[in-house]
């Protein structure tokens, strides 16, 4: 499929772009007001400041645009179906984390969730390596992120009981 023609590989760039920013604005929405809940509650000394969250995702989510966009160019759905959708599904379940954390204070759902989508990123890369290696690499940052954003969610969940059920 990389023999596309460059129009069809800029427009399919573009819409996986889009498919990434579309997650991000839905965890956006529910984050909205995160800053003044995330202030509130008791977090480890380790926990990065606020601000730094929006950064990082913008970052990780235009990678993951890249990584899907590689596996589609080399296999397109019909030949990486199965790897695009488990990416898709990843997405999905990665916006939800932001409702149940900073919306519906639901911590222990919140860190059910984020150990699923931590096994769902881990599956997204091995299947994405039988596709296009650069692929799967660019997405271990995101599982980095979310490796430690599962210990931040445990540790912050465990010191606000009375915020976080």
């Amino acid at each position: 499929m990389a023999h596309l023609p460059l129009s069809k590989q800029v427009l399919g760039f573009l819409g996986w772009l889009l498919v990434c920013l579309a997650a991000a604005a839905l965890g956006g929405l529910a984050s909205a007001q995160a800053g003044v809940f995330y202030q509130a509650l008791l977090r480890p000394d380790w926990a990065p400041p606020g601000w730094l969250f929006g950064p990082v995702w913008t970052v990780l989510y235009f990678l993951m645009a890249v990584s899907a966009w590689l596996v589609w160019r080399v296999g397109g759905f019909r030949n990486a179906g199965f790897a695009l959708s488990m990416f898709l599904f990843q997405l999905a379940v990665n916006a939800l984390w932001t409702w149940l954390f900073f919306v519906w204070h639901l911590g222990a759902a919140a860190l059910a969730e984020i150990l699923v989508l931590w096994l769902l990123i881990v599956a997204t890369v091995s299947l994405f390596w039988r596709h296009h290696r650069l692929a799967a690499v660019l997405l271990l940052p995101y599982l980095a992120w979310v490796s430690f954003a599962a210990v931040l969610t445990w540790a912050v969940w465990k010191h606000n009981p009375h915020l976080l059920t």
